[in-house]
């Protein structure tokens, strides 16, 4: 304290009065000290990073709950040989499922006070494990109310001690007499998964291809702590939110290529009727062969009749999504995407695209909707459709929701103890050095640039109705899907309608930016961490997502020398073949950092009957020779500020500058 003179004081006395409110007295300004203290010396929290989600809630949730395997590493931990494997996985997978392994258990079970008095004390052990690395001030504010006393005793009494060996025996003896120990258990479950994972870090794309985005999206509504980097994908759905037309019809046109419909008619009530009115009249007669749906993703077995319903109308909406993304590239000259403008490049009489002086047979000939003499006007029903579908997405409150939480929790880019976390990429030049990028009238690169595309994708949500900065936001939302200067995107193309209609796969070709050869080099990623205020050294890192990590041919997650982590794997189904995996959940505790690499979660109903787990293989990136503390952290650092603070109402109390208060 002796650097603190009353000079230095005088200077932020309205602050530190203000502290006083909280801190009344010197008695409560050092106990808080005594307490940060504490705080800045116990071990690290568990972080995990998770990505590329793509709807599969069930994987997903699945990895929340098992903690990506350390869960069962503490099992190991604790009952190493005192238990069979089998009582082992029990427990695992009551863990993880408390209420349905509890349904099974009472089926089978013949002494179930004996089973339950067993399970309680074991469940005990474990949650005083994993509360271990937390205060009990942290640890009593994720306990459920109802419990809360009787947890903190189990959890803070020895039951080596022969006086207390009874007492706590005589609490969960009680528990089981008052019919109160499956609740008592369901309590304990939910406390083990919450505190094995202190954080938790979704660096994009939770939306699009499986079948439960807004399943995921409700768990994170009510996760204790988290954050998400937006992906591409949410991009667009945060695009569709906010009324930009061609982003509705994107979002619609994929939810059908994989015929996935219940995240938009269940999760979020959008009205597809008026869409399969239209289809069934404009295509009744087509079998729209190329727009059938990829089966193997589907969220549910469809009938034939069904099937075929889809498949028009995946064909009507690409349609109406080539003719409005014209419509943006046409407002906006300076996205410089007027290449991306192909109908008028159709012969239509000849059913050929002619393309650089080259002609290429169409897949698909019959467009009833299109006028060739003016290819990009919506027909009067198509204009009308929009309208609708327009107007249900603008009142899905469900959607409402789950945009506050992306917005509120949400982000383009976070740094956070010494990583630097965004889905995709940083757009650069070919020599590694920032590309510049026009926005407006002005130029911004690196660090400015995801801010100010963050900033954009707010205004075009909440910004007031009609203003022009809202409708060039709208607009530049797309523009962040497939634009090619957007680092959600950072591609010279989507060629999405090469792909539906050309079977020369020359033209399918998407070129990448230079960030994705350059991020494998050290200099590079050192540059990037700079820019972003993060201090290059041997615990700093970029982890991103969006490009399937293919290690089925050998590719590797970890880059650049350990400086940059890929962490796509493959939660989604479409990309498992390609990947080999089914996703990677990167754990960064106090002993250092872990790559947990994911084979495919079979379902939730065989890991609750049979006790299947997730297999996962861990990779040991980094390993710590002295155990990170809250102090070597972000959170550390603010602790010692406020620390600090706390240190000069003290001295202002004793030199009577501030007078306690009673």
């Amino acid at each position: 304290m002796g650097n603190i003179t009353p000079e230095s004081i005088v200077n932020d006395l309205r602050y530190l009065q203000l502290l006083s409110r909280s801190f009344p007295t010197i008695a409560d300004a050092s106990t808080e000290i005594i307490n940060l203290e504490a705080i800045l010396n116990l071990p690290k929290g568990t972080e995990h990073f998770l990505t590329d989600i793509h709807g599969e809630y069930e994987a997903f949730q699945h990895v929340l709950k098992n903690a990506s395997g350390a869960v069962k590493r503490k099992v190991n931990e604790i009952f190493g040989h005192t238990l069979r494997e089998s009582e082992k996985k029990e427990i695992c997978t009551l863990i993880y499922y408390p209420e349905e392994k509890l349904q099974l258990i009472k089926e089978q079970e013949k002494d179930l006070d004996d089973w339950y008095l067993i399970t309680l004390n074991q469940l005990v052990k474990v949650c005083q494990n994993v509360s271990s690395k937390y205060t009990r001030s942290k640890v009593r504010k994720a306990l459920p109310a109802e419990f809360s006393y009787i947890i903190q005793e189990l959890l803070h009494e020895s039951s080596i001690e022969p006086n207390k060996h009874a007492y706590i025996n005589v609490i969960i003896s009680t528990i089981i007499s008052t019919k109160r120990a499956d609740d008592f258990i369901v309590a304990m479950c939910n406390l083990i998964q919450r505190l094995t994972i202190d954080s938790l870090h979704i660096v994009g794309d939770i939306y699009d291809r499986g079948p439960g985005a807004h399943i995921i999206m409700d768990t994170l509504c009510d996760y204790h702590n988290f954050d998400i980097q937006w992906g591409n994908h949410d991009i667009l759905w945060m695009g569709a939110a906010s009324g930009n037309d061609a982003c509705i019809a994107n979002v619609i046109r994929m939810s059908m290529r994989y015929a996935n419909l219940a995240t938009l008619e269940d999760g979020y009530g959008i009205n597809l009727l008026p869409l399969a009115t239209f289809a069934m009249d404009t295509y009744a007669d087509d079998p729209c062969t190329i727009f059938a749906p990829k089966m193997n993703f589907a969220d549910a077995e469809y009938n034939e009749k069904t099937l075929r319903l889809i498949t028009q109308m995946h064909k009507a909406i690409t349609v109406i999504q080539l003719k409005l993304e014209a419509e943006i590239i046409s407002r906006r000259p300076e996205f410089g995407m007027e290449n991306r403008k192909l109908l008028h490049l159709v012969d239509f009489e000849r059913g050929v695209f002619v393309y650089e002086g080259k002609e290429y047979p169409l897949r698909d000939v019959n467009f009833p909707t299109i006028d060739p003499a003016d290819p990009y006007r919506l027909s009067d029903e198509e204009r009308e459709l929009v309208h609708r579908i327009h107007s249900s997405f603008m009142n899905s409150e469900k959607m409402k929701k789950h945009m506050r939480c992306l917005f509120t929790y949400g982000g383009m880019y976070l740094v956070c103890n010494s990583n630097l976390l965004y889905h995709a990429s940083v757009p650069l030049n070919a020599d590694g050095s920032f590309k510049h990028v026009h926005i407006g009238k002005k130029e911004y690169w690196g660090h400015k640039l995801l801010q100010k595309t963050d900033q954009l994708i707010r205004t075009a949500y909440f910004d007031e109705d009609g203003s022009e900065e809202k409708q060039f936001a709208l607009d530049y939302v797309w523009y962040m899907w497939c634009g090619p200067d957007a680092p959600s995107f950072d591609k010279d193309k989507m060629a999405t309608f090469e792909r539906y209609f050309v079977a020369d796969t020359t033209l399918h070709k998407e070129t990448k930016g230079h960030y994705y050869t350059l991020r494998n080099e050290a200099a590079v990623c050192d540059r990037i961490l700079e820019e972003f205020g993060v201090r290059p050294g041997p615990h700093s890192h970029i982890i991103n997502g969006h490009v399937p990590v293919k290690t089925i041919k050998g590719e590797k997650p970890i880059k650049a020398d350990g400086k940059l982590l890929v962490i796509d794997g493959g939660f989604s189904k479409a990309y498992q073949p390609e990947t080999g995996i089914a996703g990677y959940t990167l754990v960064y505790h106090s002993h250092g950092l872990q790559l947990v690499q994911h084979e495919p979660f079979q379902s939730r109903q065989k890991a609750i009957e049979e006790g299947q787990d997730i297999k996962s293989t861990t990779l040991v990136v980094e390993f710590n020779s002295q155990r990170m503390m809250v102090k070597d952290t972000d959170k550390g650092s603010e602790l010692v500020t406020q620390i600090q603070d706390l240190m000069k109402l003290l001295v202002a109390y004793r030199t009577g500058l501030i007078k306690e208060k009673q």
